[in-house]
């Protein structure tokens, strides 16, 4: 029953989140990490926002593999391959259009609430996630602060193409966002249990260290 209730947690996660990238492109706006970067690419390449997202986060399964574990590694797989699917799709679909405001409320709203939920249950949404998720299991850091730092420099080289009104409004996303990833945190980050499988910790990451 508590997987299912995870598997049910994670995929609300991740249709807030791709509804929040979604609010972002209306207007736009860009996000940090591997999802901004996805976002400059999409100004420079044919291709879909997802399939470039999906693309740039193969490196970093690199370092989820060998230092997060194998089934961290497999579910954080699959919800970058299902969050490409949903944002692309919902680029297709009819979407309600709402005021800049409102869109950049909404969108750190959601991406941090579905981030926050993807992460809690067992799973990431790769590239700067993974990256936090292990400096949080190895030094204690919150990942929060990771993620808002990464996100603010990557979003200073987006600015070059959005615009600075755009790239300030988007780093106010990332801030509501990254505030809510740092507040509403747990540990999910499995560790190599002593019979050799790989088991989740659900608890404050500080924990892990006492």
């Amino acid at each position: 029953m508590e997987r299912y209730k995870g598997i049910g947690l994670v995929l609300a996660g991740l249709l807030l989140t791709s509804f929040g990238l979604r609010f972002l492109a209306m207007h736009d706006l860009t996000f940090g990490g591997t999802a901004g970067l996805a976002t400059v690419l999409t100004y420079m390449s044919p291709w879909s926002w997802g399939l470039l997202f999906f693309l740039v986060n193969l490196p970093f399964f690199i370092i989820s593999w060998t230092k997060l574990g194998k089934w961290f590694t497999l579910s954080s797989l699959l919800s970058i391959t299902a969050i490409s699917v949903i944002r692309d799709l919902l680029d297709v679909m009819p979407f309600f259009n709402v005021p800049l405001w409102l869109a950049t409320a909404l969108a750190g709203i959601f991406i941090g609430i579905g981030v926050t939920l993807v992460l809690n249950n067992g799973s990431s949404l790769g590239g700067i996630h993974i990256l936090a998720l292990y400096m949080d299991q190895k030094w204690g850091i919150n990942r929060g602060v990771t993620i808002f730092v990464s996100d603010f420099l990557i979003i200073l080289f987006a600015a070059m193409l959005v615009g600075f009104q755009q790239a300030l409004l988007s780093v106010l996303v990332i801030f509501v966002a990254s505030t809510i990833i740092g507040r509403y945190k747990k540990s999910p980050i499995p560790k190599e249990a002593e019979n050799g499988e790989d088991a989740y910790v659900s608890m404050p990451a500080k924990s892990i260290h006492e």
